[in-house]
This record gives structure tokens, sequence and C-alpha cells, in this order.
């Protein structure tokens, strides 16, 4: 007899404190603390999905109570309403209003305001067709998060299960380790599918539960 499971959002936990730093985000975090001084109007932090750029940029929004908006979404009807504030584009790279971005982009040089733009490749990758944009772009400083290693990948997976009110053993923690692609992404998928695991079966997250979910993937 198995238990409902219900897909409650887990709450992830986003200030400086919780951010955990190691040699592949060092560099992307000494830039949000270096804010103020910046040698441009802007920042864009390139990495792959769930390396840390969200986090970073709640960060910096906590220095600077920056308004977000997702790069999809953000048009230029709302750049007069921006003047010498910090504003947070994420996602950027395609679908973009280029109009827009260049607007803002010369507002907040004009008005002592800052862009923290996140995308998961750096802007020289970005389908920009307007010259003007992409050459401002393209002089902005960029910092990359590189991929995890095995501190910080460990750390990761222990924060994810914390973020679930989770708390599991270093030896099911090493366990994933040994057993998943080298990527954010992989294992904040795993962890989802733990929890909901754990939770269905009513069963604590040990060696033997993990390896029962992952042996599930390869069938």
């Amino acid at each position: 007899m198995t238990q409902l499971s219900f897909s409650l959002p887990s709450i992830p936990a986003l200030g400086r404190e919780d951010f955990l730093e190691s040699s592949s985000n060092a560099e992307a975090l000494a830039w949000i603390e270096r804010w103020p001084d910046w040698p441009a109007q802007g920042l864009v932090l390139a990495g792959p999905a769930g390396s840390g750029k969200t986090h970073l940029a709640h960060i910096f929004a906590a220095r600077t109570k920056a308004r977000f908006y997702q790069g999809k979404d953000f048009s230029k009807t709302e750049v007069e309403a921006l003047e010498g504030l910090s504003v947070v584009i994420e996602d950027c790279q395609e679908n973009l209003d280029e109009t827009g971005l260049f607007h803002l982009l010369n507002l907040a040089k004009e008005s002592g305001g800052s862009v923290l733009f996140t995308a998961r490749e750096p802007q020289a990758r970005w389908k920009i067709v307007l010259p003007d944009l992409r050459s401002r772009l393209l002089a902005l400083p960029l910092a990359e998060l590189k991929p995890p290693d095995d501190a910080l990948l460990m750390a990761v997976l222990a924060k994810l299960f914390a973020d679930r009110q989770v708390r599991v053993g270093a030896e099911a923690l090493a366990y994933i380790l040994g057993r998943i692609e080298r990527s954010f992404a992989a294992a904040r998928d795993l962890v989802d599918r733990v929890d909901r695991q754990a939770l269905a079966a009513k069963r604590p997250i040990t060696v033997p539960l993990i390896r029962e979910i992952l042996e599930m993937r390869h069938e």
C-alpha cells in the first residue's frame, strides 16, 4: 500500500549565507559583491541550468533592490519606469525585445542604474539582430559559472534535500555523487524523484531506495 504524495513546491533558500561558494562560482560571486564598482552599467552571468545564476541574482537584488524580469517578458514599455534602478533580466538568449533592452542599457548608463543579465550562454552566442544592442552587450563584463566539482555537487545535493526539509546521511549523498551526471540539473532531477518516491513509499532516504530509483531509470 502506497501513500499519496503531493507535489508541493520546495522553497529554495536564496540568501547570501545560503550560497555555496567554490572554485566553479567564486568569480561570479566576486562580481556580484563588487557592485557598484562595475566597469560598465551591467554584467552577464552565464552558466548551465541550476548552476546558481538565480541565487546570485537574488543576492544582487538584496543589495540593490533590483526588479526582476524574464527575458522573454521584458519590453520597451517597461523601460521608462526603471530610471536610476537596478534590474535583473533572467533567461536571456532568444525571443528578446531588442529595442527594449537597448533602451534599458542606455537608461542605466544615463541614470546610474545597473542591469544584471543571466543566460545559459555568454552574450556572444545570443540571437541578437540589432547591431547597437549586440555591441552594448559584448562590452559588458562576463562571469561564467563552471561545472561543479565534487565538493560543490555534494553540498548542492545536501542543500536541495534541505530545501525540502529532508535530512539525508553522508553515505546516501556519496552514493548519489558517484552515480549521477556531473551537473546541477541532474542533481535537482534526482533529488525530486527520490523525495517523491520516499514520500509515496513512506520510506527513509537511504542507499537501497536510491539504488532502486537509479535502476528504474535504466530499465
